[in-house]
């Protein structure tokens, strides 16, 4: 048995269900929550639209989720998390809330970067579909 591809499964698993279940309140929350959420993209003077990248980011992080423990859209799933997780840590910074109100968003990027380069491991839906950008 391959400790390696557990780990992974385990670590996907885990992640997933806790972004799927961070990520519904705000994907179901409608216009007025996704423009709350999408004015963290002020951070970077990106101050149109913020109902689309409220939107978005709910989105990168329930579908995200599924993705992870499907391990399906693997790569693009971890690339558009760990984008979410650099907005939310770049507001945190921005508000003044410093190291420890950014760490949590900060430790999940570094997850998501290094899922990026580890992949899904051997249990997952993606390796019977032979498209490679599904992976």
């Amino acid at each position: 048995m391959n400790t390696r591809d557990t780990g992974l499964l385990i670590l996907r698993l885990g992640i997933g269900i806790m972004f799927m279940l961070h990520g519904y309140p705000k994907l179901t929350g409608g216009a007025e929550s996704w423009t709350g959420l999408g004015q963290a993209m002020g951070t970077f003077g990106i101050t149109f639209a913020p109902a689309f990248w409220g939107f978005m980011a709910a989105l990168a992080e329930f579908g995200g989720g599924i993705c992870l423990i499907l391990g399906v859209g693997f790569k693009i799933a971890c690339i558009l998390m760990g984008i979410t997780m650099l907005v939310a840590a770049a507001m945190h910074l921005n508000k003044g809330d410093g190291i420890p109100g950014a760490a949590h968003a900060i430790e999940l990027m570094v997850v998501f970067l290094g899922l990026l380069f580890t992949g899904p491991g051997r249990f997952s839906l993606g390796k019977a579909i032979p498209y490679t950008w599904l992976r």
